[in-house]
């Protein structure tokens, strides 16, 4: 019996990781599985006497402390209200019409239209499902009646609807912030060269088929409407000019200090109402709708905020984190060789969880253990100069933006890519999941070869900041 309860005292944690391995497989919500999970583990480290019964009281402590109180998640749902109100207003709509005019003479140009509406569109919201709808609505019948490559236009969407959660304003971003302890300001920053980096990768890609297989992405006709310099004016006025502002109101009022991301995020959503009433769309059932689909969304997600908190606390508590820097070291694991493990465990999951699951259950977990190499990573990221406290704070944002863009493969890589589902949910009945999943497979390598760049080239995060 003793020998039973030394190895129960000594490998808890890991027995409560492995739990949450096999319950997320269930079916319930997984904030509740968390949230249970760490209940019960507490429960049974209380009885071996690793833990004590008042730590428990300790769980509202940390949740006023990282959710309740904590100003910088009021960004969350502000956020969300901005993305779904433009996805109402029609103003997506306007946007692919204005750029679709301006890259006809582009091989690829309305395939290239639709990665740069995503481009535009991901600075306004991180809701991917409503991103990938919309453009899924919009683009895929116009890519298909202009006789595109199924598989090309399925794979261009669901990439482009999908940069929506790595490109400020992120939600996800917002998240990762708080749960790393980094700056929100920084952590936009650095992301914006890797987006872009990503948008211009998929862009390479359809040029290249464009010029080189010409059947998959023929050109397009221009409409008789839309000859002219006057009516292209009154198009760029209209469509193109008040989403570039509010974009730009909401960011540069970040970078440059003017505003907090919460204040900014304010800003956003009361612009996203202007637009909407801009275009005739504010009404009092719209607004009602909106406002229905923000709580649910923030509802959920901060749901599963509360489950992975309590979670992370206990795991925390019965000596999981040092069960794990046992376990790197029993391996023999340079921190090179664990960022790659990271990486490929992260990319695996991404295949049956999605990008908030994976965020609140691996980044509490395992950032402190990347912190801890930062002595080791910052030869490699140029900061080795800097005080110890900072390396730490510049590793950790550079983890940050290497997950992001890994977890971006999670909403394309079957079998629950959620970008998948949307994007069959809302294409034409023509459209097969066969087709979706080989033309999303492209694009996925692209993301891992961004993955692979920021790696090597670390300057790519750091440049901006």
């Amino acid at each position: 019996m003793t020998a039973i309860y030394n190895h129960l005292y000594d490998y808890l944690g890991g027995y409560m990781f492995v739990a949450l391995a096999l319950c997320v497989f269930t079916g319930f919500p997984v904030g509740l599985v968390l949230g249970g999970l760490a209940l019960l583990f507490a429960l049974g480290g209380i009885g071996l006497g690793v833990m004590h019964t008042s730590e428990l009281y300790l769980f509202v402590e940390r949740l006023w402390q990282t959710a309740a109180n904590n100003q910088i998640l009021v960004a969350v749902p502000c956020f969300i209200f901005m993305g779904i109100m433009l996805e109402q207003s029609q103003v997506a709509s306007n946007l692919l019409r204005v750029l679709q005019v301006l890259l006809r003479r582009v091989p690829g140009g309305l395939a290239l239209a639709v990665t740069l509406l995503g481009t535009i569109l991901a600075a306004t919201t991180g809701i991917i499902g409503a991103s990938v709808v919309m453009l899924t609505m919009m683009a895929l019948p116009a890519m298909i009646a202009q006789k595109y490559d199924v598989r090309l236009g399925t794979g261009t969407v669901a990439a482009s609807a999908t940069l929506g959660i790595l490109l400020p304003p992120s939600v996800m971003l917002v998240m990762m912030a708080d749960l790393m302890a980094i700056s929100v300001g920084d952590l936009f920053l650095a992301a914006i060269l890797p987006g872009l980096m990503l948008a211009f990768l998929y862009c390479v890609y359809i040029v290249s088929i464009a010029a080189f297989r010409p059947e998959k992405a023929p050109p397009v006709e221009r409409a008789d409407d839309e000859i002219g310099v006057a009516n292209l004016i009154g198009m760029v006025v209209k469509g193109f000019l008040p989403i570039v502002f509010l974009i730009s109101l909401v960011l540069g009022s970040i970078f440059a200090g003017w505003a907090t991301p919460t204040e900014a995020s304010g800003i956003g959503a009361f612009g996203a109402i202007l637009l909407a009433w801009f275009n005739g769309k504010l009404t009092r059932a719209s607004l009602d709708k909106v406002c229905m689909q923000t709580a649910l969304t923030s509802a959920m997600i901060f749901l599963i905020f509360a489950g992975a908190t309590a979670f992370s606390y206990v795991f925390r508590a019965l000596y999981g984190e040092d069960l794990i820097l046992d376990f790197i070291a029993w391996m023999g694991l340079t921190h090179w060789s664990l960022l790659l493990l990271l990486m490929v465990v992260i990319f695996l999951l991404g295949f049956f969880f999605d990008w908030l699951e994976i965020t609140l259950i691996v980044l509490p977990v395992f950032a402190p253990v990347i912190a801890s190499f930062a002595p080791d990573f910052a030869p490699a990221l140029g900061i080795d100069h800097l005080p110890a406290a900072d390396q730490r704070s510049l590793v950790l944002l550079w983890f940050a933006i290497l997950v992001s863009v890994n977890l971006q493969t999670s909403f394309l890589t079957p079998p629950f890519g959620f970008a998948l589902f949307f994007l069959k949910g809302a294409a034409p009945r023509s459209v097969k999941i066969g087709d979706i999943y080989r033309g999303i497979m492209p694009f996925v390598g692209i993301q891992l070869f961004g993955v692979l760049l920021l790696a090597l080239f670390p300057a790519i995060v750091f440049f901006l900041l």
